[in-house]
């Protein structure tokens, strides 16, 4: 005979439950990616990484035959990859999310499959790619001796992480707008390009006049950049962020993004 107890739902269990779905969810959209863009010969899903590194490389030797470190006490190096890295982190998760709707609109009439799992799938891939790349190419060029091991590594991770976490709310947000609009994906690329450069990718805050530094100050992946630079070099130049303010930007992103989700989900289903 069943008790009372016996017919009460089991949150705790439903919750685990659904997350082991959602688990398996990704990690087959994962892999539906990554042969789907990379295939299954040659370097493969490999390029997840060698695509990123081949990127920074290329900045990184066009800075130094420039003779751009004899202007600073920076290693030009350290300091191309520390820059390009961050830059292709954010910007080529958000560029891959800002199509991952339309492309896969077919997979979400799977039950099990939402706009959050290919979204969250993107993300994945992208800061995990630029994530391996960034440490390979550190190692490479540490154990060549072209540049220092960074000064204060936890710093690194720190700056990094708050980065990432900017990247995947940010992609949330501009993957779910497309829902709406496929004008958002057009209105992102030209913002791409133009946030390139302003990003704190070629320069530091110290560098700047007082009245540009505050402005491009308002650009929250700037702050992280600036950590992971201080990282690095320590104190070679004077840093310039505000890691709450950041913190700020990215929970905003990040609340903006999940409430857009819920919605594009909606219409989705809808259509």
């Amino acid at each position: 005979m069943s008790t009372p107890t016996d017919s009460l739902p089991d949150p705790g269990g439903s919750f685990w439950r659904s997350l082991m779905v959602q688990r398996r969810v990704i990690g087959a959209l994962m892999m539906r990616e990554v042969i789907t863009r990379f295939g299954r010969h040659n370097l493969g899903a490999l390029w997840l990484v060698a695509e990123p590194m081949i990127f920074t490389l290329g900045v990184a030797a066009v800075w130094a035959s420039a003779g751009l470190n004899r202007h600073s006490a920076i290693p030009i190096i350290a300091f191309a990859i520390t820059g390009y890295s961050s830059v292709l982190m954010w910007r080529n998760t958000v560029g891959h999310c800002a199509r991952a709707i339309q492309i896969n609109i077919n997979l979400l009439y799977h039950r099990n499959v939402k706009v959050i799992d290919v979204l969250l799938t993107r993300i994945a891939l992208e800061i995990g790619g630029a994530t391996a790349s960034f440490i390979i190419l550190t190692i490479i060029f540490v154990s060549i001796e072209w540049m220092s091991m960074p000064m204060d590594p936890m710093r690194v991770v720190f700056g990094w992480l708050m980065l990432a976490w900017f990247g995947a709310a940010l992609s949330l947000t501009v993957g779910a707008a497309t829902a709406y609009t496929p004008i958002v994906e057009r209105i992102w690329q030209p913002m791409a390009y133009l946030l390139f450069p302003l990003s704190g990718a070629a320069y530091m805050a110290d560098w700047l006049p007082i009245n540009a530094r505050e402005i491009l100050l308002l650009l929250p992946m700037v702050h992280s950049v600036e950590v992971i630079r201080e990282g690095f070099f320590g104190g070679v130049v004077r840093y310039h962020y505000d890691m709450g303010y950041m913190a700020m930007c990215n929970l905003g992103l990040t609340l903006t993004g999940l409430w857009l989700v819920r919605d594009a989900s909606y219409r989705v289903e809808a259509e």
